[in-house]
Parts: C-alpha cells; structure tokens; sequence
C-alpha cells in the first residue's frame, strides 16, 4: 500500500495512475470523496482529510510501504509564506510518528537555493524542513510544467505563444507531469535507500521548441513571444493572481531565466523526461474531442 497525497490533481494523479498499473495498492488522502469517486471507482483507498490536519496524515500513513507527498499550490502565498509552512509542520508531525519505509517529496529545481525564487520558496522550506526526519527520503526537483503552456491551445490560434522566458531561446528545465509520475511510482516501488537523495527531473527545453512543437500540433506556425517584464503582473493578474500579489510568481520567472534552475546542482541525480510538450497538446486536444 502506497499514500499518495494530492490524487485528484495532475502529479499526485499520474503518481496514482503509474502506481496502479503496476498492480500495487494506492491510499489517498482526500477533503471531497465526490471528486475522488473515480479513483475509489479504481480501487483506491480514500481516508477523509487533507494537509492541514496532522492526525489524519498520520492515520493515512499507517501500514504504508512508502508515501509521496506534495504541498498544495498557493499563487498568491503571504510573504511569511505561512500556508506553505503550516503544511510542512503537520507533515514532519505525521511523518515522525508513522515514519513510512521511505518518502518521496515532489521539489523543484531552484530549491537548493533559499532566496530570490518566489513561489519556489515553499519547496526549499519542504526540503529543509524534512531534513532532520528518519524515513529515508527523495526530492524530486522537477523543472517547469510542459501543462503550464496548455493555454496555448487557445491563445496560439494567431501565432503567437506569450511566455514568460525570456530570452525564448534560452534552454530552461521542463518536464511533463506524467514523466514526474513515472520516476515517483519506480522511486517508491524500487529498490530501497538510506538517508536522502535529490533527483532533478526533466530536460533542458526552450520556449521556441515549445511553441513550435504547439505549431505542429495545431497545424500553425507558432513563435514564442516573450512578455515583457513591466507586462508580467497584468498577465499573471488575468491568470486569476490579485492584484498586488503576483510578487511571488514573477519572481520565480526571474529566477528561471536567471538560470537558477538548470540542471546540474552538485550531489543530485538526474532523470530525463519521455514525454515532449507536443505529447502533452496532443493528449490535451485528445481529451477535448472526446
């Protein structure tokens, strides 16, 4: 049996996926059985609670082989960041009393750094904070989401695929959330470790590859666009961020084209992703005609 926190979102969800069709037994701890009834519908245990309540992660990490834990994304976080931290307490709570036989802990790449990274922050606070637990433990630093630019789907229509990158032909790390999936589901169901490892999940991509490989899918010729800096907080504001908060996300952008998450942090592993980008719009464009 394996605890897999944040199933009914994309890596938790993938974790699950990859975890199941390798015939093993998936727990999930869940605030609405409503909208995890597909996955109960698969055969996966639901205990009912979420991150912000130690005793019940404690109750889903009883008996489990191995657990895979995530912190909610937060947007807009307090400059404290204060969610991020209350997770992570009622985690290292749970986890130093039902210590599982291993952990592995979705990162990022930036996390070895504890400054200038944004939203980033949040997950170098997980990192440190999981330092001291005695489970052994893996970090899965994965790099920028290739689900992150499915907005192209829609706004590429004219050609152009606004980002965030800049310069646009600069590599950055990305990966796909079901690559990420993959290399948890074989970190928890493989061969065992001591101590803790950091894994860097992805490979080195550009925003033009990225739009191009959009363009092959919608049988256009797309070009990334970067968005220029005074524009960020008005774009992350019409992505749904409040006024006045978007701080934190423009900069982690800041960051990545700071080159402050490539690959290649001393003492880590490295794992490439499979799937590109234009596996991702497919699979997307898939799902919306069906």
């Amino acid at each position: 049996m394996f605890l897999v926190m944040g199933i009914t979102g994309k890596v938790g969800g993938a974790t699950a996926e990859h975890l199941l069709a390798h015939g093993k037994e998936v727990r999930a701890l869940v605030r609405n059985r409503e909208k995890a009834s597909s996955w109960a519908n698969q055969g996966v245990e639901l205990v009912d609670g979420d991150w912000n309540d130690s005793a019940a992660i404690e109750r889903a990490l009883k008996g489990v082989e191995g657990a895979f834990v995530m912190l909610p994304a937060v947007w807009a976080p307090s400059p404290d960041y204060k969610e991020a931290k209350g997770v992570i307490a009622n985690y290292v709570e749970a986890l130093t009393k039902a210590a599982p036989p291993r952990v592995v802990a979705l990162s990022s790449m930036g996390a070895n750094r504890t400054s200038g990274l944004g939203m980033i922050t949040a997950l170098s606070l997980l990192e440190q904070g999981f330092r001291d637990l005695i489970s052994p433990i893996a970090f899965v630093r994965a790099g920028g989401f290739f689900e992150n630019f499915l907005y192209g789907l829609q706004v590429a229509q004219g050609g152009t695929l606004p980002v965030y990158y800049n310069p646009t032909n600069r590599k950055s790390t990305m990966v796909a959330t079901n690559d990420i999936g993959a290399e948890v589901a074989t970190l928890l169901t493989g061969p065992a470790w001591s101590g803790q490892r950091v894994v860097e999940l992805g490979s080195m991509v550009t925003a033009d590859e990225v739009a191009e490989q959009l363009g092959e899918v919608l049988n256009l010729d797309v070009k990334a666009f970067a968005v220029p800096r005074a524009g960020w907080a008005e774009a992350f504001e019409q992505f749904g961020i409040p006024k006045g908060h978007t701080g934190p996300a423009e900069e982690m952008f800041e960051a990545v084209n700071a080159g402050w998450m490539d690959l290649g942090v001393e003492g880590t592993e490295h794992v490439a992703g499979t799937t590109s980008a234009r596996d991702v719009f497919e699979a997307a464009q898939n799902a919306a005609k069906a």
